[in-house]
């Protein structure tokens, strides 16, 4: 019995070292932890826990409410076949029938696999019409989970189209339906714990990736169906295709060197330039990297905005500034090249004082080119600069004003004073700089701080004599609310409802456009237009502030000659996206026009460039200026690679494009920020810094929107000649026949004008050109004139208006001749 027991014991002993033996024959599992974080082993049962992953609520109410989205992506499809007569288009609606029954089917197996109810396909418990705003909207409209859906009434207007105008609906609706399916995607992807169920991850990724080209498939059929000739311009930098219409160019010069990198002169971004020296995506290249650091940022050689003092053209860069003879306006002469990087390089002309916006944080004081690499820095120079340009040959810089914000634009209000002062309002949009390096800056919600830097703009004083001296003095608080003295008592950033923008904070103007000789000011301020008493310029007052749900961001404002309306422009895309495709809204990046009716704002209506642009050329409403055509209010504006419109706005519900210019992308590819920053009417042509490729002259050419009288009269000088970014002087036009030649076609195109007088006024301007008038027939002057205002008297609007115009230049033509 004794001699047994060794044996059972080593049975036992044998059977576990057995298993001991097995268990350490399978591999261990292991589960890695965060990068630098110890792995760990872990059981097999909590592996397979791992591996079957557990889907989420969002995961089923991305399913449940996608399946209705398709439903009417297969509803608009199925309208086609008896309205369309376009291939294409026939061709693309079978193509998305084909492809969301099958995924409708696919996403309603997955929900059963899971337990999980399937949802009713109707789509129309799912959407929700606008809210009615009185303005025009796009068809843009938004529930929670189900972005993009057209509303029944907009399925009604489908169903009872035809031919080219159900194309051109069908194409819009699908076009936005397919771009809610993309934002219903990210927001899937934006909730923690969601789409990790290996299916429905590839499904939606797939969703993604097909709409997404499908867009840009749609975007380029619905363009060609304009005619408009800047649709399908070809692609180059010196050589792109270009349309033109009523408007004749004078002159075209490139950027001066020292203002371009000369190893990428159209300012391709680095993975083109990579694409084009034949790198394959992903290639490893160890020097791309350090070469694209080296390589200059693609905006520190864009022309910005333009400024005129007679003979004197500015043209502001983010690398400094050049100034231009243009005494032949057809023949600009560079006279010298400023470098002085810091962006953005709005300029304004007083005198002999040049002043610089300046908001970047790599300008320095002394106009380095270094830049500055501490946070905080003496060296750092953010804010207006002052240039003396009394030697044109040879700028001096005499001034600085630091602000906290920097300068993005400024506003010459008033001066020089009887005291030799100049007041100067400045927009700072940037982040507020440290209080360290300036003190009193303060970057704070103003609930936490009413001292606050933002929600303020500031008031610089400059004296002429000494502008070594220049100042900030006040920093009014202009979006306080009166009742409460809460600082941020306007806009506080967010949508307007179903189917609007999100506009931003307004905690800063972009621009502010004043209008001295009024009294007015106009503030594009981010999320609001504002209308200002400059009474006094120190403390501008606010009189007045709107919103648009169509605005994004308020940019710019542009006053007519008589300060009685108001174009607000919304830069959508901040100026470097493509917001000009066909599927764009009509209402967003557009300016929207106002009226001025005592003291208050009063919308009227959007003009937005009429002419589809691609996915290539960022386009969106931009700097301009009026052309003072007496009798009418004309504008002239830049689009970026939308190139220039004029349009007419004199009937402000009804704004109509007269003439245009425009080039094709920069690039075929790639989307390089470039195009017209500013176009601005200047002795008689205009003016166009193109931001990549120089500046362009363009002179207008009569047609049945304006005739040569009209344009004549438009060119007449007035006033000292100078012309500043965000400041108007009101045109008063000399007793000239040209003038009253405008007032004539006026009248004669709307039929205003019996033809006995029109033809007796026109024998009498003819005869004072040439100079053979004498008594009688200034006496025969000072009679129409009486006739004219008789008449102008019996009138009402614009009628009235012209006809009295046209009194007073032919009485002052006969007073003149005496």
């Amino acid at each position: 019995m004794n001699r047994s027991m060794p044996r059972a014991a080593l049975l036992v002993l044998l059977t576990a070292l057995c298993w001991i033996h097995l268990a350490w024959a399978v591999s261990p599992i292991i589960q890695p932890g965060e990068p630098g974080q110890p792995s760990r082993q872990i059981e097999a049962a909590a592996a397979v826990e791992l591996a079957g992953l557990r889907y989420s609520a969002a995961d089923v109410r991305f399913m449940r409410d996608m399946i209705p989205h398709h439903q009417q992506a297969l509803d608009m499809s199925a309208l086609a076949p008896e309205r369309s007569q376009n291939r294409e288009l026939l061709d693309l609606a079978r193509r998305i029938e084909t492809t969301q029954i099958d995924e409708i089917e696919l996403m309603e197996q997955w929900l059963v696999d899971r337990g999980e109810a399937r949802p009713d396909r109707d789509w129309r418990p799912h959407v929700s019409a606008p809210e009615d705003d009185g303005h025009d909207h796009h068809p843009h409209h938004v529930e929670h989970g189900m972005e993009g859906m057209a509303t029944p009434a907009q399925m009604t207007d489908l169903e009872a189209a035809s031919t080219e105008a159900f194309d051109r609906l069908y194409l819009e609706l699908m076009i936005e339906h397919h771009r809610g399916a993309l934002v219903m995607v990210d927001d899937l992807m934006d909730q923690a714990g969601s789409a990790q169920d290996p299916a429905l991850y590839e499904f939606a990724t797939d969703i993604k990736n097909d709409q997404a080209a499908e867009i840009d498939r749609m975007t380029i059929l619905l363009a060609s169906y304009s005619a408009d000739p800047r649709v399908g311009l070809s692609a180059g930098f010196g050589d792109a295709g270009s349309a033109i219409r009523h408007l004749r160019p004078t002159a075209s010069l490139a950027k001066p060197d020292g203002f371009f990198d000369p190893a990428n002169p159209a300012a391709l971004p680095p993975a083109r330039l990579r694409e084009l020296a034949g790198e394959t995506e992903g290639e490893d290249n160890g020097d791309t990297a350090a070469s694209d650091r080296a390589r200059p940022a693609l905006l520190d050689f864009a022309n910005t905005d333009l400024a005129f003092a007679g003979d004197l053209m500015v043209v502001g860069n983010y690398h400094g500034f050049k100034l231009y003879d243009i005494v032949d306006p057809d023949d600009p002469q560079l006279i010298s090249a400023v470098v002085c990087p810091g962006g953005q390089g709005d300029v304004s002309v007083v005198g002999d004082l040049l002043i610089m916006s300046v908001e970047q944080v790599r300008g320095r004081v002394d106009c380095g080119l270094k830049g500055v690499a501490q946070p905080v820095s003496d060296e750092r120079f953010r804010g207006l600069r002052i240039f003396d340009i009394s030697d044109r040959a040879m700028p001096v810089q005499v001034g600085q004003v630091q602000t906290c914000r920097g300068s993005h634009t400024h506003s010459v209000v008033a001066g020089p004073d009887p005291e030799g002062r100049i007041i100067v309002y400045n927009s700072g949009i940037g982040p507020v700089r440290e209080e360290d390096e300036l003190p009193g800056c303060i970057d704070e919600s103003p609930w936490r701080d009413e001292g606050t830097a933002l929600f303020r703009i500031d008031v610089i004083e400059i004296p002429v004599e000494r502008p070594q001296q220049a100042r900030i003095i006040h920093s009014p608080a202009v979006f306080a609310d009166p009742d409460t003295g809460i600082l941020a008592g306007l806009w506080e950033r967010g949508d307007h409802g179903p189917g609007t923008q999100t506009s931003a904070e307004t905690n800063h103007c972009h621009d502010i456009t004043v209008f001295p000789e009024m009294n007015l000011a106009a503030g594009a301020c981010s999320g609001n237009g504002i209308l200002f008493d400059i009474s006094d310029p120190v403390n501008p007052v606010r009189i007045d502030a709107v919103v648009d749900p169509g605005f994004a961001y308020w940019h710019s404002a542009t006053f007519n000659n008589d300060g009685t309306k108001v174009i607000f422009t919304d830069e959508w895309g901040g100026g470097m996206r493509p917001r000009c495709r066909a599927s764009d809204p009509s209402n967003w990046g557009a300016n929207a026009i106002y009226d001025i009716v005592d003291g208050r704002l009063e919308f009227r209506s959007y003009y937005k460039l009429p002419a589809p642009q691609t996915e290539q050329e960022n386009c969106v409403a931009h700097n301009g200026s009026l052309i003072p055509v007496p009798g009418r209010d004309i504008m002239v504006q830049s689009w970026y690679q939308g190139g220039i419109s004029v349009f007419d706005f004199t009937d402000s519900a009804n704004p109509v494009e007269i003439a245009f210019f425009d080039r094709g992308p920069i690039d075929a590819e790639a989307l390089v920020t470039g195009g017209y920053w500013s176009s601005y009417w200047h002795r008689g042509r205009i003016f166009g810094t193109e931001i990549v490729r120089g500046l362009d002259v363009f002179a207008l050419r009569p047609s049945e929107f304006m005739s040569e009288s009209e344009i004549a009269a438009a060119a007449l000088p007035f006033g000292d000649e100078v012309f500043n970014p965000q400041q108007q002087f009101q045109v008063r036009w000399a007793a000239q026949t040209a003038v009253a030649r405008a007032y004539l076609d006026q009248l004669e195109r709307g039929r205003h004008l019996d033809e006995p007088q029109n033809r007796a006024i026109r024998a009498l301007l003819d005869a004072f050109d040439q100079g053979r008038i004498d008594a009688t027939e200034a006496d025969a002057l000072v009679k129409q004139s009486e006739a004219m205002a008789m008449l102008g008297q019996s009138r009402t609007g614009l009628t009235a208006d012209r006809l009295l115009g046209l009194a007073n230049v032919l009485a002052l033509l006969a007073e003149n001749n005496n």
